[in-house]
């Protein structure tokens, strides 16, 4: 493979290095000066000037996956290294050597040059489910958490993905200057900092929630609560946020770095009831002009498992064009991995479906795989603790996200995590089930926005899955319908 060295001094001219005689120090051809990569330079001449620094040349070319090999040891910080992605920016450990996958998998150049090209002020970043978001989002993070006295912020709605965020801050040992928190559990520290009392007792927590929110809103107004207390704020699934939270957010931002990150992806809004209100980024503070980037490729899920979820949340990916300031819908695209189809199994009753999700996942385990692999996803809370319960009578390694605190759900042994579908919200696992989708939405109309919200839900749980995708029930219903034909659909397009 030809290879090569050179130097670029952003900051001295060809004469200055030429005057100061630098050229007894490196060859001449094996720099570029300033005035040498402006846009004004002959394309050629400065192509030139590259190749100038290759001493020997081969008649053969690099192929892509060769490139990203390349790529994967240059620069660590890219790799990607799924399903465990509480890695994704740990340093490697100086007394272990770096097993090299079989697989190279690194950021795209979109996503690296982002990545490290993103300056200060507002950003917004459109991508759709399994783009690489979060990945971005944790560079960035930990970029600015080493050059910055301010902490940095992140945000996001879920308990589950707060604690998963946490985990990949603290691999890389920045954890004293990012605060990692879900929205109402900073709302309520920051009435706990500066002395103000928590909201009434509501009848519900619905209504908690709302006054807990009402009360920071009220005291960052009376400046009760400071604002500009960090260098920066980042919000991962902002499209989770309403535009009061964002407003609130905004205002904490320190104006001498104005750094906001804002992550958003409007098909994957599952929080919502009652239909969402549209507003402008402008409307809440968010200064997105001009600074808004978006990602349509998906390299979470298999083509298979992908289009599967396409084709069953048609009506949803609709791509929907929309300024810099407001809110698009983008329909993502495969970026080509392969794996297996996605299954749609029937059992006879949910027992039968436990005993399904054990043996599965048992095979698998003896063949190799990790406990940690394994998700299994469901719609409400009393079904993930029947399917914990019947998996732990199978002697499998459990962990059930309603019995601990969320945000400690990947520390111990390895064991399948059992969650409810809102709860994996920004999580990815190689290998998930989705049991009892008979029972979504029974007494939903087909074509009610109640039922559209249950296939949106639907569709963020099966782009968890990274390589199998196993969905079962044990009647049919409007959506395993659904589900069937867009497994039918999915086979159709591949084999054309």
């Amino acid at each position: 493979m030809p290879w090569g060295f050179g130097v670029v001094f952003s900051n001295i001219s060809r004469a200055q290095f030429d005057e100061a005689e630098l050229g007894n120090v490196i060859a001449g051809s094996s720099v570029i000066c300033r005035d040498e990569m402006t846009e004004s330079v002959d394309t050629e001449a400065f192509q030139k000037r590259l190749w100038d620094m290759f001493p020997a040349t081969f008649s053969c070319q690099l192929s892509l996956p060769q490139i990203e090999r390349i790529r994967w040891h240059l620069f660590p910080q890219l790799r990607i290294v799924p399903p465990e992605q509480v890695q994704l920016f740990a340093s490697p450990q100086p007394d272990k050597p770096i097993a090299i996958p079989d697989l190279i998998k690194v950021m795209d150049l979109q996503q690296e040059q982002l990545a490290r090209s993103m300056g200060d002020g507002h950003r917004v970043i459109h991508g759709v489910a399994g783009s690489g978001k979060t990945m971005i989002l944790g560079y960035r993070c930990v970029e600015i958490a080493k050059r910055q006295g301010k902490p940095v912020l992140v945000l996001c709605y879920n308990k589950t993905l707060a604690g998963r965020l946490e985990h990949i801050i603290h691999a890389h040992g920045v954890q004293d200057r990012v605060s990692v928190r879900h929205f109402h559990g900073w709302c309520s520290e920051q009435l706990k900092a500066y002395g103000i009392k928590p909201p009434l007792a509501q009848p519900n927590a619905q209504q908690y929630l709302e006054a807990l929110v009402s009360k920071v809103v009220a005291a960052v107004k009376s400046q009760q609560i400071p604002r500009a207390q960090y260098a920066a704020v980042m919000i991962d699934e902002g499209h989770d946020f309403a535009p009061e939270w964002l407003q609130i957010v905004t205002q904490m931002v320190d104006p001498e770095t104005n750094s906001l990150l804002l992550l958003y992806d409007d098909a994957q809004t599952i929080y919502s009831t009652g239909g969402r209100r549209k507003f402008s980024f402008a409307s809440v503070g968010i200064q997105a002009k001009g600074r808004t980037t978006i990602l349509r490729l998906n390299y979470r899920n298999t083509l298979e498992i992908l289009s599967t979820a396409k084709a069953f949340a048609q009506e949803l990916l609709t791509g929907e064009e929309a300024d810099e300031d407001n809110v698009p819908v983008i329909t993502p695209e495969s970026a080509g991995r392969r794996g297996a189809v996605p299954e749609l199994i029937q059992a006879s009753n949910i027992w039968e479906e436990s005993r399904i999700i054990a043996q599965q996942v048992r095979e698998a385990i003896n063949n190799g795989a990790s406990a940690n692999d394994f998700a299994v996803l469901c719609r409400n809370k009393a079904l993930a603790t029947h399917i914990a319960s019947r998996l732990r009578a199978a002697e499998l390694p459990v962990v059930l996200a309603e019995e601990i605190n969320k945000r400690h759900l990947f520390d111990g042994e390895p064991a399948v995590k059992v969650m409810t579908m809102h709860s994996s919200k920004g999580l990815e696992f190689e290998s998930v089930f989705i049991p009892g989708i008979c029972e979504i939405g029974q007494r939903l109309q087909a074509d009610s926005e109640e039922m559209r919200q249950e296939a949106k839900l639907l569709y963020v749980a099966m782009t968890r899955a990274l390589g199998s995708l196993t969905m079962l029930h044990h009647s049919e219903t409007v959506l395993t319908e659904r589900i069937g034909q867009a497994v039918d659909q999915m086979r159709t397009m591949l084999a054309a």
